[in-house]
């Protein structure tokens, strides 16, 4: 936090914000039978089938349905024409029909049955069958020893919807980064001397909850200092300092869509190093955005960012000081899903698409610097859905 901001309390703060994301409603059923709809044509010119897709965010992508992975088989067969089907245990039948956002027949097995059989004997007559590239490898397993037909990771089939989102998906996440911004401006101004990365985030969840996220933060990293170097963090966080570059990276979800924002400032008068590294950072971010073009690879905007700060002295390549990780990734019903923006991602960019923009700066020993916004791919070119940090004497503009 620069000279003269703060001096709030986590409390007057929590007064302060409102609820931001009651307003938003979750992606209609209609939208989901489209999807589904789309991937069917998909498996078809693939010469698919049918897919079976696993519990976690591909299912809840095409059919509604939440359900988290577990040792117990619950999914979804989708034939290349015709209904759905779900496979799940039989004593969440009712747990799952309460879940079920496409409505379509249930397929229950008893804790002491095979799941396995049972989705292959749904895959009958199947010669080949396109699995959710999300499964874990015992499902995979658990598959083979009981399918007849052909199994072919459907990848390409099933994530090539989930890649381009529609007007509904990107109101849903304009919506939690612009409520995760004003989380941000609230946690800059309850900073004071001493004060631990405990106490931070346990604030931001708060406040992601006050602003209308029903589980409150999805992640939170808080970093002060020399410890903002290692881009996830440290065992041992120190508190904050004055001069100390702060770090915070957080975000929140509604209906599943998720914001994740990086700010990195300074507590007190940045020093002239401080400075000059974080407009190298804001250059680099820049030229990603500038990069990032309709039909140009997902590599040339992590290629623009590499060499920006090359030019301005920091890498080459991955060598620190410089940019230790890629430029960005894919945004959605998850945090990171791909595509990425990183040199060997060669997917042409596309409408919809969703990136984050963070090519971090780390100077061991010092501090690190990540400025993070997000963008999508629109009609004309990029877009920001937050506006990037103006300065770092005025982060939040």
């Amino acid at each position: 936090m620069t000279r003269g901001v703060g001096g709030s309390t986590a409390e007057a703060e929590l007064a302060r914000l409102d609820n931001m994301l009651g307003h938003c409603q979750p992606i209609p059923v209609e939208e989901h039978k489209d999807r589904i709809s789309a991937l069917q044509a998909r498996m078809s010119v693939a010469g698919l089938d049918a897919v079976y897709i696993d519990a976690g965010s591909n299912l809840t992508y095409y059919t509604g349905t939440k359900w988290y992975q577990t040792e117990r088989l619950m999914g979804a067969v989708i034939p290349a024409s015709g209904d759905i089907i779900y496979v799940g245990p039989a004593f969440e039948d009712g747990t799952i029909r309460d879940f079920m956002t496409v409505e379509a027949r249930l397929e229950g097995w008893q804790e002491h049955e095979d799941p396995y059989a049972l989705t292959a004997s749904l895959l009958a007559g199947c010669v080949k069958v396109g699995l959710d590239p999300s499964m874990p490898l015992f499902r995979v397993t658990g598959l083979k020893a009981t399918c007849d037909a052909e199994l072919v990771d459907a990848g390409d089939v099933i994530l090539f919807g989930r890649s381009r989102k529609s007007e509904n998906e990107l109101a849903l996440m304009q919506a939690t980064k612009t409520a995760t911004l004003e989380v941000h401006k609230a946690a800059a101004r309850i900073l004071r001397e001493g004060i631990t990365t405990r106490e931070v985030t346990e604030f931001i969840h708060a406040a992601h909850k006050k602003i209308g996220a029903p589980d409150g933060s999805t992640f939170c990293i808080v970093l002060f200092g020399p410890d903002s170097a290692f881009p996830h963090g440290v065992s041992t966080p120190k508190a904050l300092e004055s001069g100390d570059m702060v770090l915070i990276d957080t975000g929140c979800a509604i209906h599943g869509y998720q914001s994740d924002i990086t700010r990195s400032y300074v507590f007190g008068e940045p020093t002239a190093q401080q400075r000059r590294v974080w407009e190298v950072e804001k250059a680099c971010q820049l030229a990603a955005f500038d990069a990032a073009q309709l039909g140009q690879p997902c590599s040339a905007a992590d290629d623009a960012a590499r060499a920006e700060g090359e030019r301005r002295g920091f890498g080459p390549g991955y060598q620190l000081p410089g940019t230790p990780h890629r430029t960005g990734h894919g945004i959605g019903l998850d945090i990171h899903e791909g595509p990425y923006l990183v040199g060997n991602d060669r997917t042409p960019l596309d409408i919809g698409m969703c990136f984050s923009n963070e090519p971090m700066i780390c100077v061991p020993g010092e501090f690190g610097i990540r400025l993070e916004d997000h963008f999508y791919m629109a009609a004309d070119g990029p877009r920001w859905f937050t506006q990037p940090s103006k300065s770092i004497d005025d982060p939040f503009g």
